[in-house]
């Protein structure tokens, strides 16, 4: 009997997400750390988003496995993913970044509105709370106010909750679900363009946050090689602190690249901090579903499957490699210790 790769993929990235919620949520019931419950949420989505996938495959398709599908997968499992590691960097100056991303992916939607029938208003408007967003999170990132992360958790929720109620309404055509002819692999073709136009505004923000969050925080904790110098600091004059915001972004990318020859010296010797590997796989495990999910959208679908289930994969593995994330590995919600490791200064 042929293995049908339609459910065996989605299927395995399921149950293997379902795991790591697991792992998530035993962890924040002993940490307590925001961030944790949310990435929790977030591989919730990633599990139920898989597992429709496997039902429809399986067992057929129908128009509420599909508006489900749509809504989770396409709409919330990078936001909340994304939301985690924001939350996680909320005293860092990644704000700036993540504002540039919100502006980014409101002009992304506005560009991509003339690809769809039944826009409207909607481009203009989810460019207009793109860019308020953006200019809250980049004036509170300005005072080293943590606070930014709430206005992007604010706008994920109310985003949320209100994607519910959009995707829940509206009407598809008979027979209210579609698939690729060739892959049978779904697609959201059937849904308007004011609703397609949510998943760069989720997506965009999210897989950035997840990916660039990671590599961020991987670069914060390598032995670095400043190739080019800035500073972000209090006390400095707003000429002085521009020119500094706007430098960073290059000086980071140049000194990240620098100092990667430094950084393999220290694994090999032992003396990397398990952050970095830890989070450039993580990095990688936001990058590849981003991608394939980003192909299915422009109707290449072959690649879809198998990429969410590699970013389940590095995502898991990543959080595991932390000896901050999980110094201590037990089996959930019990005492039973399986892996006991020195947790790092």
């Amino acid at each position: 009997m042929s293995v049908d790769p339609n459910v065996v993929l989605p299927l395995a990235s399921s149950l293997l997400s379902f795991v790591f919620f697991v792992f998530l949520i035993d962890q924040w019931r002993e940490r307590r750390r925001a961030y944790q419950l949310i990435w929790a949420i977030g591989m919730l989505w990633y599990a139920l988003s898989a597992g429709t996938e496997f039902l429809g495959s399986a067992y057929g398709w129908s128009e509420p496995l599909y508006r489900a599908w749509y809504l989770i997968g396409a709409v919330w499992v990078a936001a909340w993913l994304g939301l985690g590691t924001v939350y996680l960097l909320a005293r860092t100056r990644f704000g700036y970044a993540f504002a540039v991303s919100v502006l980014l992916a409101g002009l992304f939607s506005a560009l991509a509105a003339r690809r769809y029938e039944e826009v409207g208003a909607s481009a203009v408007v989810y460019l207009a709370i793109a860019a308020l967003l953006a200019l809250g999170i980049v004036v509170l990132a300005w005072r080293g106010d943590p606070r930014w992360a709430h206005v992007a958790g604010v706008a994920v929720v109310g985003g949320s909750v209100a994607s519910v109620v959009m995707v829940a309404t509206v009407t598809l055509p008979a027979p209210g679900w579609v698939v690729d002819p060739a892959t049978h692999i779904p697609t959201g073709e059937l849904f308007p363009g004011y609703i397609r136009l949510l998943t760069p505004l989720f997506n965009i923000t999210g897989a950035f946050a997840l990916s660039l969050g990671a590599a961020y925080s991987a670069y914060t904790m390598m032995p670095k090689r400043r190739v080019i110098r800035y500073a972000i600091r209090a006390g400095q004059s707003v000429a002085e602190r521009l020119r500094n915001v706007l430098v960073a972004p290059i000086a980071m990318v140049v000194n990240f690249v620098a100092s990667l020859p430094g950084a393999l010296v220290a694994l090999f010797r032992g003396r990397l901090h398990s952050r970095v590997p830890a989070t450039l796989l993580i990095a990688i495990g936001g990058l590849i579903p981003a991608i394939t999910s980003g192909a299915n959208r422009f109707g290449a679908t072959s690649g879809f499957f198998i990429g969410e289930l590699l970013g389940v994969v590095f995502l898991f593995a990543g959080f595991l490699v932390s000896l901050e994330v999980f110094g201590e590995i037990r089996l959930p919600f019990t005492r039973i210790v399986l892996v006991s490791r020195r947790r790092e200064a």
